[in-house]
């Protein structure tokens, strides 16, 4: 397996702004994200760059210390995840009755207001979720099975991608998914996201051995830009009527709907075209990636559970703060950089902390 690639740490750093940013209704700012300019968005980086450094990790772990180890390491980490879910969903159903109790419905905490027995019940089981914390039991389920697929993504790495393929193909056509309560069913259905997770602990076993010279070949870059400029066009008909008239109606009856909770194959393509243009752009070793410009997004990328679920609290104070005094596009640029400053601080402060103790993994 290669070694721990920085630029793993600075991409879901960036993720991290990106979802921090997105996570504040009408942002302005979320024009300088992924999710208007293609059918991907910042979670297939979270997923696709997890599943590549859990795989990295916890193999490193198998390789030293053997299987119990790495089992007691990967239910550690999904117990760690489960119960920064649970206070997320405490701090949000506070936060929302001390600030503004008007935001209960638009933080999906209504429900624990009228029913908090049943709705942290439903919570504790990981049925009932509020706003922006969906991934979060996604994850928990992740880190939970981890250990025995990476056993068999280390000895039967290429049966175990098919296998995984199979269930997303499954899923596809048939819609499998976990119910959620008191509706719907899970916003980031596993069985369709675990193929991402996969690719991700594929390309580290293996993947990058067999396909690293395709990947940074001509063809695949041209093919990878076609496929991006496509989907820039298809996207941007959704904000524009007149490029909406231009797409053939039997184009639209083809792709829609691009469906983000079983990670609709049109997404799907999209993250691994991008991923192959980033990863010609951006050589492993390119200098920019341990400039000061970027430490932030790395620190934060070091540190992405934390960052997460404290960014989810910003984003819902920025959007009280923008409602309550002004929502004009200045606001909306300073209080988005205000955001992200505060997270980078604290990601630099975990850092920091963690620096003055025991070594330990870090994965989300």
């Amino acid at each position: 397996m290669p070694d721990r690639d920085i630029r793993l740490d600075a991409c879901r750093g960036i993720a991290l702004w990106f979802v921090f940013i997105n996570h504040i209704p009408g942002n302005i700012c979320s024009w300088l994200t992924l999710s208007h300019y293609g059918f991907s968005d910042t979670t297939e980086v979270f997923m696709f760059v997890s599943g590549l450094t859990c795989t990295m990790a916890y193999g490193h772990v198998f390789r030293s210390a053997g299987t119990w180890a790495t089992i007691c390491h990967t239910v550690r980490r999904s117990w760690e995840i489960y119960s920064a879910f649970l206070l997320l969903t405490l701090f949000l159903v506070v936060a929302v009755h001390w600030m503004d109790a008007d935001l209960a419905d638009e933080a999906n905490v209504a429900i624990v207001l009228q029913k908090p027995g049943e709705a942290l019940s439903r919570a504790a089981i990981l049925q009932y979720r509020p706003v922006n914390t969906d991934v979060l039991p996604t994850f928990v389920l992740f880190h939970l099975l981890f250990a025995p697929w990476l056993l068999l993504l280390l000895r039967w790495p290429n049966a175990t991608l098919a296998a995984s393929a199979l269930l997303y193909g499954l899923v596809q056509t048939y819609g499998w998914n976990f119910r959620g309560w008191p509706t719907n069913d899970w916003y980031f259905n596993p069985f369709a996201w675990q193929f991402l997770v996969t690719i991700g602990g594929w390309w580290a076993v293996v993947g990058h051995g067999r396909l690293a010279p395709f990947v940074m070949s001509r063809p695949a870059i041209m093919l990878s830009a076609a496929y991006l400029i496509w989907s820039l066009a298809v996207t941007m008909s959704w904000i524009n009527p007149a490029l909406e008239l231009v797409v053939p109606q039997f184009l639209k009856a083809l792709v829609y709907p691009i469906d983000k909770s079983d990670l609709d194959p049109l997404r799907l393509l999209h993250f691994l075209a991008l991923a192959v243009c980033v990863a010609n752009l951006a050589p492993a070793h390119w200098s920019v990636m341990r400039s000061r410009m970027l430490l932030g997004a790395v620190r934060c990328g070091e540190n992405s559970l934390e960052i997460y679920c404290v960014g989810v609290l910003l984003s819902l104070a920025a959007y009280l703060v923008l409602r309550t005094i002004s929502d004009g596009m200045l606001a909306q640029v300073i209080v988005s950089g205000t955001g992200i400053a505060l997270l980078t601080v604290f990601a630099t402060l975990l850092t920091g902390f963690a620096g003055l103790a025991a070594p330990r993994i870090r994965l989300l």
